[in-house]
């Protein structure tokens, strides 16, 4: 960096990206289950994923979160979506091909996908 111009121009490109995963004016949360097992499993890129074609697509409504374990160690990775007044939508076995998918057809569109929820393993 050669100029305060420059520093300022990096700080306000850090934080436009924070505000994909700041609560306070989300109507909608996507929450990806971070702990030891969804790591292993692949969340990290499944949750850079959701944040990378979030931003990309400028929903300003939605934020991205990590959580601890979601407790079905085996379906990992999991993503959960809440809007509110609507039911959670628990996404498992995600990847970031899904994860594209789940924001164009899920958080753009209105229609979760249900194949990748965890309802659809009961059938």
């Amino acid at each position: 960096m050669k100029s305060l111009e420059e520093l300022m121009a990096l700080r306000d490109a850090a934080k436009a990206k924070m505000t994909t995963r700041d609560d306070s004016t989300a109507v909608t949360r996507v929450v990806v289950g971070m702990a030891t097992c969804g790591i292993a499993a692949g969340a990290r890129p499944v949750m850079n994923k959701f944040t990378e074609e979030i931003e990309k697509r400028n929903l300003t409504n939605v934020t991205v979160a990590q959580t601890g374990c979601i407790g079905m160690c085996q379906y990992e990775p999991i993503v959960e979506v809440t809007e509110p007044g609507k039911e959670k939508v628990t996404y498992v076995l995600m990847t970031p091909e899904k994860a594209t998918k789940v924001v164009v057809d899920h958080l753009v569109n209105g229609n979760p996908v249900v194949e990748y929820t965890v309802g659809a393993l009961k059938k």
